[in-house]
């Protein structure tokens, strides 16, 4: 962690760079005993991606922006403490070779929300701005906030800001305030975590956020670090959230709501709870 940490530092001092490279890669032999949600999100997009290093942000995005027209939703992304986008490397190009335009604040403290915001509302103004890279090629009205640890917190802090329309917390640090969410929230915890314990620290944003459609997943057997470099086994998951909250697809809609949601009976999950809030269960039936 230490050299990674160090590597991306000296990277972010100097002159911001541009770097294209393949699509992200998908489940390698080590994960091939992987069960994710439908799998298909687990599995690399169709865009190859360019990586974007500058002093505050690094920017990760489909090598064709806009070809065919349209325009493309945003991920913001929070590090964990000490950690910069570096560590999570493979996971940003994934969502990036989706079609996502990903800012992923370069700070490794990522508490605030701040840093993230400011890639939100910078990729807002480039948006308008003629002559820029992102001019007309940026879905404003459809920015997703996520973050891992620290940054998970840093996610739901963003997430109150009505620049966000979805986040995840991926682990998120305790200081943080999900009551004030505004948008469909995804919170995510792992089985095994010892730094930020599910039942005492994930679950009680879960149940505060009862303003906004919420999800609570658990992943059976995941310790802290799990995400780490590709996302490992939550890649899948906060794939098709993200692919359902901010493009709308239908296929990965169904992973999150009805009474027989692809989340609720995937055995890689260990608990899966969705408030009244969410479109989960038919008239009638009890949310889980």
């Amino acid at each position: 962690m230490l050299r990674l940490r160090g590597l991306l530092l000296a990277v972010v001092v100097a002159v911001a760079m541009v770097l294209v490279v393949p699509p992200a890669q998908g489940v390698g032999a080590a994960d091939s005993a992987v069960v994710s949600v439908a799998e298909h999100w687990a599995d690399p997009g169709p865009s190859e991606v360019v990586v974007e290093v500058g002093l505050a942000h690094t920017f990760y995005r489909p090598a064709g922006l806009a070809e065919q027209g349209g325009k493309h939703p945003v991920i913001v992304w929070g590090n964990g403490t000490g950690a910069t986008p570096v560590a999570y490397d493979g996971l940003l190009r994934h969502w990036a070779s989706y079609g996502f335009i990903v800012a992923a604040a370069n700070t490794p403290f990522a508490n605030s929300g701040q840093a993230m915001l400011d890639g939100a509302r910078w990729l807002v103004r480039e948006n308008d701005r003629p002559g820029s890279l992102y001019y007309q090629k940026v879905d404003t009205g459809a920015i997703g906030s996520a973050g891992h640890s620290q940054g998970g917190a840093g996610a739901i802090n963003a997430g109150t800001d009505p620049v966000i329309t979805t986040t995840i917390a991926l682990q998120p640090g305790p200081l943080a305030d999900s009551s004030a969410l505004h948008g469909p929230t995804l919170f995510l915890a792992g089985q095994d975590d010892k730094i930020v314990k599910p039942g005492t620290i994930v679950l009680p944003f879960y149940e505060a956020a009862i303003q906004v459609p919420a999800v609570y997943a658990e992943l059976a057997g995941a310790g802290h670090f799990e995400p780490a470099g590709n996302g490992g086994r939550f890649r899948g998951v906060l794939t098709a959230w993200f692919a359902y909250r901010l493009m709308g697809d239908e296929q990965a809609k169904v992973e999150f709501t009805g009474p027989s949601c692809g989340l609720c009976t995937d055995p890689e999950w260990s608990d899966v709870r969705r408030n009244d809030k969410t479109d989960n269960v038919l008239p009638g039936l009890p949310v889980s």
